[in-house]
């Protein structure tokens, strides 16, 4: 099959409502595919559905202009570091820094990351009045424009104008920002994904709302306070010293990891080590802080030694019940359950005092029919609402991370290292991908590459930061920094890059210590008696060395870059008989970011490298079953060579070859369609041969 295709301006993110309702409802397009919403009422009315026009949500002015955003095309290509990404440390990494506006960059990553992410984090502008946030949009559009667009009237249209091109920083502002950025950030995320944004009280109740339209009421997860500074000396009536971390799910498959108890010390073996796991003791049986109750106050009598809570004599122990007071010491297991743990294996006797077993990998349970039971599985706790109450988790924290690098100045508003840790470890697994399309100092990308080496895993993260420039009066620090020492234009991007540069060397040395204390380990075994555990021992560290020293310490560098000049009036009114569009101008670097931009609208990933092939001396790009050819002066020697090549290299077999139409006279493509068509139909199989601009 042939067919023209008009990509480069049209790289738009894929709309996964509008499929649905062409799948379900095809008799609601007409033949132009355009979506009929008067015949789809009517067919919903007549299954009894209510069309109310009155709802809970929110609006407000440029929600219309915000879902335009939205759809519309990207204007920029995106391009990659060569230099940077040649390096070997970065030669075959699946990280990704990627430079430019994230609106741009979203749609550049919509069809290749499509419902791949596992989980999103995001720090975007809390719009206090200080933080510089206002609206930019370099998006021209007259009134009339905007009104053909979105459908609003002429005076909408005009107020919706005035904000965006006045660096407004109003709540419609902010919210006509953010809205189009999350709508697609919600398309990259997987059914079992989900999203943190962390912002503060100007903008929380907005935000809930606005989530609640994009993600679903039924989708919010929790609202977590968090510390962000120790309170200190205020003039304020309360000490301003929190923010919140909002977390939705894509759909009601996620399963957030609880925390593992793996931080406890089981160090006790019994003869129920292999099944159950090594086991800690627990608190005492008995205490005094607990509610009393006449029913927990018995006596125990263990191998003739009469035991009492609180120690307690049998004398006191019968005051007590006299006087039953509603604090006091007794025990903290029932007699049946006492009874069931003694004969199970969960009580112990130390000192003269009575223990409770926590195994690692065990639990007493309780059924109705059938009483207590032990039942096999992981212990975890639930994470808890108030998690990130813990100064720990506060900005305090990440000034010390970043002054692990370099002065704490040069970034302040960063969050710690801790906070992404703990909403990675709970939310992702191995090989799972992490986005953070606000990604400032680059702190995400960091407490990845620190997660992956703490549990041998190997995450994946996509960064996007926007080159914004620094103000060498605000922040001297930083402007001094990127200008000086890192001899490059002072931008925030700038301190992104550095920042993820120096974290990877950091945690190299750290997985090089680690690595060293299991070979150490290992030898330590080797000389020891054949216990039970010892060659499990040996190869749980030999698979955890393996996992460290493949530890992806690089990434990858892209960035976005304006189509060329005049290119989209060419593309759309492209006529084979005259050539519009200047194409001598083309250097080899734009053909390259052309590259790039395609093959990531063709769902082939950035960190993908495509196969340089030789056909007969023309240089063409392969991966993913697509075939590129980019080049001027393809020939048919050359197209022979291609068909030699499916015959003979089973590796090689593309489904599309595609050529980019303005390198290639029209009697050639129309020669390459018909050689295509015909090889593909002897063969009997599928090539798809495509022309793009």
């Amino acid at each position: 099959m042939s067919n023209e295709q008009k990509i480069t301006n049209n790289i738009k993110v894929p709309n996964k409502d509008l499929e649905a309702l062409r799948l379900n409802f095809p008799h609601c397009f007409d033949k132009d595919g355009n979506f009929q919403l008067e015949k789809f009422k009517a067919n919903l009315t007549e299954k009894e559905i209510n069309f109310s026009t009155e709802n809970y949500g929110i609006d407000w002015l440029g929600k219309s202009y915000a879902r335009l955003l939205a759809s519309d095309p990207a204007t920029t290509l995106l391009k990659a570091d060569e230099t940077h990404n040649s390096k070997p440390e970065n030669a075959n990494s699946e990280n990704l820094l990627i430079k430019g506006d994230n609106l741009e960059v979203l749609k550049h990553l919509a069809n290749a990351y499509y419902e791949q992410v596992k989980m999103i984090y995001i720090d975007p502008p809390y719009n206090t009045g200080s933080d510089g946030f206002v609206y930019n949009d370099d998006r021209k559009f007259t009134a009339k424009e905007l009104q053909n667009l979105i459908g609003v009237d002429a005076e909408k249209a005009k107020r919706i104008l005035d904000f965006t091109q006045s660096e407004s920083n109003s709540h419609s502002a902010w919210l006509t920002f953010l809205y189009p950025r999350l709508y697609i950030a919600k398309q990259l995320l997987k059914d079992d994904g989900v999203i943190f944004v962390s912002i503060d009280d100007n903008e929380v109740a907005q935000l809930r709302l606005l989530m609640d339209e994009i993600f679903g009421e039924e989708n919010f997860v929790a609202e977590f306070p968090r510390i962000t500074k120790k309170a200190g000396k205020t003039t304020d009536l309360i000490a301003k010293n929190t923010d919140y971390l909002i977390c939705y799910r894509n759909t009601d498959s996620v399963i957030l990891e609880k925390n593992s108890f793996e931080d406890l010390k089981y160090d006790g073996v019994d003869e129920h080590n292999e099944e159950r796991g090594n086991f800690k003791l627990s608190q005492t049986l008995d205490y005094g802080s607990i509610q009393y109750s006449k029913s927990l106050d018995y006596e125990i009598k263990l191998d003739g030694v009469i035991y009492r809570p609180g120690n307690a004599t049998k004398e006191q122990m019968e005051a007590r019940q006299a006087a039953n007071p509603k604090s006091d010491f007794c025990w903290r297991w029932s007699r049946d359950l006492f009874e069931f743990g003694l004969k199970a294996g969960f009580v112990v006797v130390k000192n003269d005092r009575i223990y409770t077993k926590t195994y690692k990998n065990a639990v007493i349970k309780k059924d109705k029919k059938n009483g207590y039971y032990v039942e096999i599985q992981e212990r975890k706790k639930a994470t808890s609402s108030l998690e990130f109450i813990d100064n720990k988790y506060s900005n305090d924290n990440a000034k010390k991370d970043i002054s692990k690098y370099f002065d704490e100045n040069v970034f302040e508003y960063s969050k710690p290292i801790s906070l992404i840790h703990k909403i990675a470890e709970i939310s992702t697994n191995a090989e799972d991908i992490i986005l953070d399309f606000f990604a400032g100092s680059g702190t995400t990308g960091d407490a990845i590459i620190q997660l992956n080496a703490d549990d041998c895993e190997n995450r994946k993260f996509v960064l996007v930061q926007l080159p914004e420039p620094i103000n060498s009066k605000k922040n001297k620090a930083a402007y001094d920094f990127v200008k000086e020492e890192l001899n490059a234009e002072p931008t925030i991007f700038e301190i992104t890059k550095e920042r993820l540069k120096r974290a990877s060397k950091r945690i190299k040395v750290d997985i090089e210590v680690k690595i060293k204390a299991n070979e150490k380990a290992i030898k330590a075994l080797d000389g020891k008696l054949d216990l039970d555990d010892k060659e499990e021992k040996i190869k749980q560290l030999k698979s955890e060395i393996a996992s460290l020293k493949k530890q992806d310490l690089g990434f990858k560098i892209f960035e976005t870059t304006p189509i060329w000049e005049d290119y989209d009036f060419e593309a759309e009114q492209f006529d084979s008989s005259q050539t519009l569009f200047d194409v001598g101008k083309l250097t080899e670097e734009d053909i390259k970011a052309l590259l790039v931009t395609w093959k990531t609208n063709d769902n082939i990933s950035l960190s993908q490298e495509l196969e340089i092939v030789d056909l007969g001396g023309y240089t063409a790009f392969y991966g993913s079953g697509k075939l590129y050819l980019l080049h001027k002066n393809f020939t048919t020697e050359n197209l022979k060579a291609v068909l030699e090549k499916i015959d003979t290299d089973k590796a090689f077999n593309p489904t599309s070859i595609i050529a980019f139409g303005y390198h290639f006279e029209s009697k050639n493509l129309r020669e390459l369609s018909e050689n295509v068509k015909q090889y593909a139909n002897k063969k009997k199989i599928d090539i798809d041969f495509i022309t793009r601009y």
